[in-house]
């Protein structure tokens, strides 16, 4: 099922304001407190869901934020606990807060946001092969390319800017800002695998295409990466301020260019 319309709007546009204020605030405030830094990312990630409501039922879009929270709680716990996919990682918060006293609650809604807005940025990008039969199969693999392109600039924002956690030092020597090569390589092999589950639930059934675009996952995206850009410069990261900028302009020109067919 879904809201009806008029309901759905209204959530849709008060969410996406009270999200908007709160972005801000923590942009402008230099030390934002707790519970406004958890309310931004609760906001954005039922954000998410209320706009692929508007496309899809409502029970598909809960069905795949669940596989979604789900399969990305788990990869984190085993890395918490075995470094396995993602690498060794320790979490700074409290057991109380911690879902099952494994992982924070941010970890699942981190996984929504991620591959909800991932997904809907790699649908603009190839928009104009939304008709070749592997579509599906490029969509996917784009996504978690995206995925993959989001937690690089996500880590050295939620480590060194946050302190939500931390990465044990590994072999390989190869890292960015201190995170292994392989727990990015461990993002995309997951996301890859969360999508496999849920593109079922995410596929429009009704038929015709869409004529128009969504624009509103690429705002998120960029709204996301813009606090990771502007809490990296505050620290002196500037490496990885360059490369959030560097992934904003190049998701927006491939997206934007995709949304014009």
């Amino acid at each position: 099922m879904r809201l009806p319309t008029n309901h759905r709007d209204r959530i849709f546009w008060l969410l996406n304001i009270i999200l908007g204020a709160a972005l801000l605030v923590e942009l402008l405030t230099p030390r934002p407190c707790a519970w406004l830094e958890l309310l931004t990312v609760a906001l954005a990630t039922v954000a998410s869901m209320v706009a692929l409501n508007r496309q899809l039922p409502l029970q598909n879009v809960f069905s795949a934020a669940l596989i979604a929270a789900v399969l990305g709680s788990v990869a984190h716990g085993f890395s918490a606990r075995t470094s396995i996919p993602l690498g060794p990682v320790v979490f700074n918060t409290d057991d109380q807060h911690k879902l099952f006293g494994v992982v924070p609650w941010t970890i699942p809604q981190f996984w929504i946001f991620t591959i909800f807005t991932a997904r809907g940025v790699g649908r603009l990008i190839l928009r104009p092969w939304r008709k070749v039969k592997t579509y599906g199969y490029w969509l996917i693999g784009l996504t978690s390319l995206l995925a993959t392109a989001f937690a690089i600039a996500l880590e050295p924002f939620a480590w060194h800017v946050k302190h939500l956690w931390l990465w044990q030092p590994t072999r390989l020597l190869l890292n960015w800002h201190g995170v292994s090569l392989l727990a990015y390589l461990g993002w995309g092999f997951v996301s890859l695998l969360i999508l496999m589950f849920i593109t079922p639930s995410l596929i429009k059934k009704q038929p015709g295409s869409s004529r128009t675009s969504d624009y509103h996952p690429l705002g998120m995206w960029l709204g996301a990466l813009l606090l990771f850009a502007v809490g990296a410069a505050e620290v002196g990261l500037w490496w990885a301020t360059g490369a959030d900028l560097v992934i904003a302009a190049a998701t927006t020109f491939f997206a934007l260019r995709g949304a014009k067919w």
